[in-house]
């Protein structure tokens, strides 16, 4: 291990490569900023540019620099105008944004920003030192476990719900799993559920569906209320305030960043699982261990929900390198492109990437050490102007929402469609928020559904039948922890009114 880190020093720390990771971030950086645009798609454009390098372990650097810089700001959209173009910052929209409604964007933005720096750099660590063993590790995981993993993810569905509002939960979870199954599934070549709308084939983008739950809405209450662009004191946002945060804040996510990081890591390490489940799980298991009045603080603007899903997020991003390098499988959409850019440099990722060629391994996970610091150095002094944009007038404001909304579902699938299914979908979920129904549950059914569908198919033809379930203790055990995430909630709730029932009684 020594001598590969100082293999991977000596490469990552050439001149070249330096300004491959500043470049890298900046460009990931800005375009993760932009709802639409997320680092699947630069990546894709990225890799021409790459090939061109010819050196692959400083166009991997680039490419690195580009995902983790995407992700690291993609959160600004999602915070400031409820815009979460990257599912990975979905869960970050859903305390980010109330702090802004409270006029502390800039304290939104400090905490996201430095919550990511340290899962980002924490996963770094973790892949250093645990590479080679986690990937083996990951072996074990089958189609049973990530199915089971799928449903650990759905069963925590109440971290997402308020006071009293689990069955509506529960319903709009229901939802997004149905609207999963719109065009072809994994084991059909027929198309499901399109009614003849041959668009519908690929089944309803991501972005739409996101723009539509969360951004359009935002345009339409500042239309219907007037106030709604002004701050909680009944000011404008002209002046961004409360960019530092306290000891007392850094106390309280200190632990939270600690454990995300950790679990983001592991479950970015799973191949499949990703950034996205990492987020809504870190964002899950933190509201539900936390103590009842904080409890009631998640989507109303607590920082706990910012740095648990942008911690996990990041971890997870630097965790999906495990499988890419160590088994040549990726872990994701994004490390799928990376992998064929490795590919069309003549780069074979596998068990012997290390052997073989061990400056591009070492010089990728040095460089991630270098650009989280480079992330935190860019992101911190540019959070005042950033959040600066929630100075616009009103009448400024709308328009920048709705045009890059509209841009966002259109570049998403490059078709006209999806503008139409945009609108439809968006005075629906306005008409769901005035219902009081949380969307967030909608969201995570759609993004989840997918992935339990197609692991749940692949398990029942594995072992003809549901008999996985017993046959594979892992699968077994997540399934356990599945159903006690369901009931732990209601069996608190239900002790909570017992105990308030008995003082009542009793005087």
């Amino acid at each position: 291990m020594l001598d590969g880190l100082l293999l991977g020093l000596s490469t990552a720390f050439t001149f070249t490569n330096i300004l491959m990771v500043i470049g890298g971030c900046l460009i990931g950086t800005f375009i993760g900023m932009l709802p639409g645009l997320g680092p699947m798609s630069i990546i894709a454009i990225m890799i021409p540019i790459a090939i061109t390098i010819g050196d692959p372990a400083t166009a991997l650097i680039l490419l690195a620099g580009v995902y983790y810089g995407a992700v690291f700001g993609g959160s600004t959209s999602s915070i400031l105008i409820n815009a979460p173009g990257v599912a990975s910052t979905v869960a970050t929209s859903f305390d980010g944004y109330p702090l802004t409604r409270q006029g502390k964007a800039g304290k939104a933005l400090t905490v996201a920003a430095i919550s990511s720096f340290a899962g980002g750099t924490l996963g770094a660590i973790l892949l250093l030192f645990f590479a080679p063993a986690l990937a083996s590790i990951a072996l074990l995981f089958h189609s049973s476990e990530y199915f089971a993993l799928m449903v650990v993810g759905l069963s925590a569905i109440a971290a997402f719900a308020g006071t009293g509002q689990v069955a509506k939960a529960l319903l709009m979870t229901f939802l997004g799993l149905i609207m999963a199954t719109v065009g072809e599934g994994v084991l059909f070549n027929a198309a499901r559920f399109t009614m003849g709308i041959s668009d519908l084939q690929s089944g309803f983008g991501f972005i739409t569906l996101a723009m539509a739950m969360f951004a359009l809405p935002e345009a339409i209450y500042l239309v219907l209320d007037p106030n709604r662009s002004k701050s909680a004191d009944g000011g404008e946002n002209k002046e961004i305030k409360d960019l530092r945060i306290t000891r007392a804040e850094a106390k309280a996510i200190t632990p939270v960043i600690a454990r995300q990081s950790v679990q983001g890591f592991f479950i970015g390490v799973l191949p499949g699982a990703g950034a996205t489940i990492a987020s809504f799980l870190g964002y899950a298991v933190e509201r539900n261990i936390a103590p009842k009045d904080e409890q009631e603080q998640f989507g109303k603007g607590s920082i706990k929900g910012i740095a648990a899903p942008e911690s996990a997020n990041n971890a997870a991003c630097t965790g999906s390198f495990v499988p890419l390098l160590t088994l040549g499988i990726p872990g994701s959409g994004t490390t799928a492109i990376l992998l064929g850019a490795l590919i069309a440099l003549n780069v074979s990722p596998g068990p012997r990437l290390m052997l073989d060629e061990p400056q591009i391994f070492w010089a990728v996970i040095i460089s991630m050490y270098l650009g989280n610091l480079v992330l935190l150095m860019l992101n911190l002094p540019l959070i005042p102007y950033i959040a600066k944009v929630l100075a616009a007038p009103r009448n400024y404001l709308i328009p920048f929402i709705l045009f890059f909304t509209l841009m966002g579902a259109y570049i998403g699938q490059n078709n006209a469609t999806e503008l139409l299914l945009l609108v439809g979908f968006g005075v629906c979920a306005t008409i769901l928020r005035f219902a009081d129904y949380p969307l967030a549950p909608l969201l995570i059914g759609f993004i989840l559904g997918p992935l339990l569908e197609n692991n749940f198919a692949r398990a029942m033809q594995l072992y003809d039948g549901m008999g996985f379930i017993w046959q594979r203790p892992m699968t077994l055990g997540l399934l356990i922890i599945a159903v006690l995430l369901v009931i732990l909630p209601s069996y608190r709730a239900r002790r909570a009114r017992l105990r308030a029932q008995g003082v009542a009684d009793g005087d």
